[in-house]
C-alpha cells in the first residue's frame, strides 16, 4: 500500500467513526505535518476524499469534513430496502442449513456485543456481516460492495442511532426475527419488518434534537 493509499485509509476511518467530527477543518499544513507528506500528494489524497464525499472543499473556508447529508442517507435506505427485501424472499425459499447457521453465529455474537464496553463499533460491524452474508448467500455481493463505495453518510447515520444501547437490542432483535421469517418461509410477514427495519430512524427526530450541527442544511 502506498503513502497516499494509508492516508486515504486513515482519514476515511477516521470520518467514519466520527472521530473526525462533520464540520472538522483539515488543515493542510496540520495533515502535511501529521503524515510527513508535501502539499501536492496531500491535495491528490484530499481531491480523492472530495470525490468520494468523505469532505467537501471550500474556495476560502478550506477542507471540511463532510456534514452528514440525509437525502443521501435516505438514497440508500430505498436501494436497500427494494433489494433487501427480493433478496430475503429469495433466500426463504433457497436458504441452505449452513447459510443458517452462519446468520445464528453472527446474531449470538451481535447479542453478546450489546454488553461489551465498545458496543456501537463491535455491534456495527457485525450489523453489517449479517447484511452482507444475506447479499452474499443469495449471490448478490457485487450489489453489496457497490453499496459500500457511497455509504459515508450512511455509516454515520446508523452510527449515531446506534449510541443508544436500546438500538441495539432493537436491530438485534429484528434481525432475529428475519431470519425466522425467511426459515420458515413467511415471506408475506417481511416487506413490512424490512419496511421498519432500514426506514423507522429516518422520520425520528434523534438526530436533530442531538447531533443537528453533524448535519447538512
Amino acid at each position: 500500500m502506498s503513502i497516499k493509499e494509508q492516508i486515504m485509509k486513515t482519514l476515511k476511518d477516521e470520518i467514519l467513526t466520527l472521530t473526525l467530527k462533520p464540520g472538522t477543518i483539515l488543515s493542510e499544513t496540520v495533515l502535511s505535518e501529521r503524515f510527513q507528506i508535501s502539499r501536492t500528494p496531500l491535495r491528490d489524497v484530499l481531491k480523492q476524499l472530495s470525490l468520494e464525499s468523505y469532505i467537501d472543499i471550500y474556495p476560502k473556508k478550506g477542507n471540511l469534513v463532510s456534514f452528514i447529508d440525509l437525502e443521501s442517507v435516505e438514497q440508500i435506505i430505498y436501494l436497500r430496502s427494494v433489494l433487501e427485501k427480493e433478496i430475503m424472499k429469495y433466500l426463504s425459499a433457497h436458504l441452505v442449513l449452513k447459510g443458517v447457521h452462519e446468520l445464528k453465529e453472527i446474531l449470538d455474537r451481535q447479542k453478546a456485543a450489546i454488553h461489551q464496553e465498545d458496543a456501537t463499533e463491535h455491534f456495527l460491524n457485525l450489523d453489517d456481516a449479517f447484511h452482507a452474508a444475506l447479499f452474499r448467500l443469495a449471490g448478490r455481493e457485487f450489489l453489496w460492495n457497490l453499496i459500500q463505495q457511497s455509504n459515508v453518510h450512511y455509516v454515520r447515520y446508523r452510527r449515531l442511532h446506534m449510541l443508544r444501547q436500546e438500538k441495539l437490542e432493537e436491530i438485534w432483535t429484528e434481525h432475529q426475527r428475519i431470519l425466522e421469517y425467511m426459515t420458515r418461509q413467511e415471506t408475506d410477514k417481511l416487506d413490512a419488518l424490512i419496511h421498519h427495519h432500514l426506514r423507522e430512524d429516518i422520520n425520528s427526530l434523534y438526530l436533530q434534537e442531538n447531533f443537528s450541527d453533524y448535519i447538512k442544511v
